[in-house]
């Protein structure tokens, strides 16, 4: 006679904590990269935001820096607080990047308060994709 309870080490079980392991070594090695080239990312994302016609700003060296500072201080974030500052944008794109979600809502968010910064334009979709041109660098495939 067969058993009828349910297996917690089923086909399906161990394919989602497969799952969750590789996206568990993305995010680490993201944040890893993500602090040991904040400078060159942070170069990289200002000027990509400038060349887009993103971000309108009378310091582009102030912003540089504020993304590079982000970007060591994204490490210290627990895990809740980065899925809760990204969790407005998560159904913009089929797989997306986390640290390219964060970075789109910090600037929709946070980046049109800071003094530098005129006007932040574009859409949602339209951030995401200028910045996930960056960060798509250091993201493991």
């Amino acid at each position: 006679m067969g058993h009828h309870g349910s297996y917690s080490n089923t086909a399906a079980d161990r394919a989602i904590r497969s799952i969750d392991r590789k996206r568990e070594q993305e995010r680490k090695s993201m944040l890893h990269a993500a602090y040991e080239h904040a400078e060159d990312l942070a170069v990289k994302l200002v000027q990509t935001l400038l060349d887009e016609h993103i971000i309108e700003t009378n310091s582009d060296r102030a912003i540089k820096e504020l993304f590079s500072a982000q970007m060591k201080k994204i490490t210290d974030l627990e895990e809740f607080e980065i899925n809760f500052k990204i969790a407005p944008l998560r159904g913009i794109v089929n797989d997306p990047n986390f640290m390219s979600l964060y970075f789109t809502q910090y600037i929709i968010e946070d980046l049109l308060d800071h003094p530098n910064v005129q006007d932040v334009y574009g859409d949602d979709a339209t951030i995401y994709k200028a910045v996930d041109k960056v960060f798509a660098t250091i993201r493991p495939r």
